[in-house]
């Protein structure tokens, strides 16, 4: 139950941070420029997962390469994902593509103005279609993300867990009591930087924060304990081999299938130790697993050689529902009849999209 504050309160809670968001707003973020939905947009799906800071510098290349929404539409994938490349969770720029085509072909090159049309459109959920109607459009409704979340229940002490899909429609009842009318845009982008300054998950300042007389859970300190969200499981941990195998030629380099995970990004090769290792109370010794990759990769690609596992750590990366542990194994080849792949000399390889993966690999060769 949530103790609502009188229309005076928000009244005020609106002017307080309206007020310091005028003073203290980022302007400086290049999506800020101006209120283009197309730039709102990209920067919106761009920030999913990802840090501010990091983000900029790919904005900003981003829209130098696309500066328009029919640019988008109509650009080559592999453009797109080498644009890409770097900031993860590729289905976010292909399904940029898919609602950049639905504007253009459905909707005549013109944005839907309103949340409920916006979701609509591919990849575009709750969150993201309502700060592209609230900051182009004006339209009154509450961006509920990560930040909303945090701020509105330590404002509030809201018990809900936010891991339960019917939590948001709590905020986002709550949002809509809160925002202001005529500056819906201004308001919930004072909610992000407020939700990453302030009153961020760890590290948080509410004594010097512009709302702290308005924070029910600074009043009693029990910021720590806001948001309620319930553990996520932990990623699946997989073990992979990549192939460092080298010819004169250059190195053995292919294109993953087009659905999956990592759809269409180049890679060296990579086998997961369950494609040769079927049962799990198997006790296979490193020097198996080898000899194991050295006729998979003598039946898949036509190439014979002697596998050695690469000195160091393997390396690891975590998606969202796995973890990947990866041992580099390296060869040198003299003699091979290609039937699958290509050899590809380093230099070429750069204008490759490869997944971070593959980027961290290369720093072990």
């Amino acid at each position: 139950m949530i103790d609502m504050w009188d229309e005076d309160k928000i009244h005020d809670f609106r002017a307080t941070l309206l007020n310091w968001y005028d003073e203290a707003g980022r302007a400086d973020l290049p999506w800020r420029e101006n209120h283009d939905p197309y730039r709102v947009w990209v920067s919106e799906i761009m920030l999913q997962q990802t840090q501010v800071q990091t983000v900029i510098p790919y904005f900003n290349r981003f829209m130098s390469m696309f500066p328009t929404l029919n640019d988008l539409a109509s650009a080559p994938e592999q453009a797109l994902l080498k644009a890409w490349e770097g900031l993860g969770y590729y289905s976010r720029v292909r399904n940029m593509q898919k609602a950049a085509i639905q504007v253009r072909d459905d909707y005549q090159g013109v944005w839907p103005d309103n949340m409920a049309t916006l979701e609509k459109l591919t990849g575009i959920g709750p969150y993201t279609a309502a700060a592209i109607a609230s900051i182009a459009f004006n339209e009154a409704v509450p961006a509920i993300d990560g930040n909303a979340f945090r701020v509105f229940a330590r404002l509030f002490k809201i018990d809900a867990d936010i891991a339960q899909p019917k939590t948001r429609k709590v905020f986002f009842e709550l949002g809509l009591q809160l925002i202001d009318p005529a500056r819906p845009g201004d308001f919930n982008q004072a909610i992000m930087d407020l939700g990453s300054s302030y009153m961020s998950a760890k590290n948080f300042d509410s004594e010097h924060s512009p709302v702290k007389q308005f924070n029910a859970a600074y009043a009693d300190g029990t910021e720590e304990f806001y948001p309620v969200k319930t553990k996520a499981p932990k990623p699946k941990p997989i073990t992979y081999f990549a192939l460092a195998v080298k010819s004169p030629a250059g190195y053995l380099w292919e294109q993953r299938p087009a659905d999956g995970l990592l759809a269409n990004f180049w890679t060296m090769p990579l086998y997961a130790l369950t494609d040769f290792v079927n049962d799990p109370d198997a006790d296979w010794t490193m020097e198996e697993m080898i000899a194991a990759t050295e006729q998979r990769l003598l039946t898949d690609y036509g190439v014979k050689a002697t596998l050695a596992k690469l000195a160091g750590r393997p390396v690891t990366h975590v998606y969202t529902h796995q973890k990947w542990t990866v041992t580099v194994l390296t060869a040198e080849v003299t003699e091979q009849d290609l039937t699958r792949g290509t050899w590809r000399p380093k230099t070429a390889l750069a204008a490759d999209p490869q997944p971070k993966i593959q980027e961290k690999i290369w720093t072990k060769i």
